[in-house]
């Protein structure tokens, strides 16, 4: 755990709250998105009856902590330090079952909400409006719509307004929840204006239409270019991460098991039937690079790859910048506890 009362600690690892009523789908959401769980076996999980904390540690941008919170537990008791919650978080999901009577949760929402706010003003508030493969089309529109306005009136009635309240329509039968997940982890990377930028320079000089960079891991991307992102495109690449990595894991290992399926060589190549080119591309031992190309940009082939590596070369540099930063807030953490003074008014000696 970490210590909150660390100034650097929330830099070094934020944490991401998973919060709403019973049932509502926030344990289902974690092990789909976390743990490859079929969305099928999570009918059989139980529900959560104390708080699970779990470390995401893929690569270092997907860094974070995730709190999932039981819905039936009061953390604004008196003897539930929800100060001490809320103080050292990045991001607040509140999840909402969009079958259901949502009433209760908004009213709930709303008291999270505005006390999460007056502890850490910081917090990036995410609705997911969950469980809608069960809603027609119609019908989704109109609930998020209801949802969004129920919510932000409640805010304004205690005036404030100011507070932003980001929804997202989720489903864990389809990559609706990994994009979701992947908008919320993108609000939490500092670096995100940078690797936007290497990609737009990597499209625009490789003739490529449409680029992610994917937490392999998770398929959560962390990074696209500006271009809009299109649902089918961001499907078609989380079905072709799962080809590579099943593929690698039966022909990628050695005889005895050992190994590691996914390396530095990773590279796939998927034509489909409508002139375009899926190309994946290790970047680092965790993210891969993947892109759209039309068939006759693909044919310059050579200058796309040189072009990955200096994009490759790039990304290694903001990794080396952000481990430095880290380690430098490290340092003057450790230092300020050194300087701090001892129970009996003695300056602590530095060790």
């Amino acid at each position: 755990v970490l210590d909150f009362n660390d100034p650097f600690s929330t830099e070094v690892k934020p944490r991401i709250l998973l919060m709403g009523l019973r049932r509502s789908g926030k344990s289902s959401i974690q092990k789909v998105v976390f743990h490859k769980m079929s969305p099928n076996e999570t009918l059989f999980l139980e529900s959560t009856n104390k708080i699970c904390r779990e470390d995401v540690s893929n690569s270092s941008f997907v860094n974070f902590q995730i709190w999932d919170f039981p819905g039936q537990i009061d953390f604004f008791d008196p003897t539930f330090d929800y100060e001490m919650i809320f103080r050292g978080t990045g991001a607040l999901i509140f999840v909402i079952d969009s079958q259901d009577d949502y009433m209760e949760a908004l009213a709930r929402l709303h008291l999270t909400v505005t006390r999460a706010y007056k502890v850490n003003p910081e917090i990036n508030f995410e609705i997911f409006i969950h469980k809608v493969d069960g809603l027609s089309d119609d019908h989704k529109i109109e609930t998020q719509r209801d949802i969004h306005q129920r919510a932000n009136d409640d805010l304004a009635d205690a005036g404030l307004e100011k507070i932003h309240l980001s929804f997202y329509l989720t489903s864990i039968y389809d990559h609706s929840i990994f994009e979701a997940f992947s908008k919320v982890v993108q609000k939490l990377i500092p670096q995100l204006p940078t690797l936007e930028n290497l990609l737009n320079i990597f499209i625009s000089n490789s003739g490529i239409e449409k680029a992610f960079l994917f937490d392999v891991v998770s398929k959560i991307y962390i990074a696209t270019d500006s271009t809009p992102v299109d649902m089918q495109t961001y499907e078609l690449c989380c079905d072709m991460i799962d080809v590579v990595i099943d593929i690698s894991c039966i022909y990628g290992l050695k005889d005895d098991g050992t190994g590691t399926p996914y390396d530095k060589e990773s590279m796939a190549i998927i034509k489909l039937n409508n002139t375009t080119v899926l190309y994946l591309k290790e970047v680092t031992k965790f993210l891969a690079l993947v892109c759209f190309v039309r068939e006759e940009s693909f044919e310059r082939k050579g200058l796309i790859d040189y072009n990955f590596h200096c994009f490759r070369k790039a990304i290694q540099e903001v990794f080396e910048v952000r481990m430095k930063v880290v380690r430098s807030r490290k340092h003057q953490s450790h230092m300020q506890k050194n300087k701090r003074p001892t129970p009996n008014g003695t300056p602590r000696m530095p060790l």
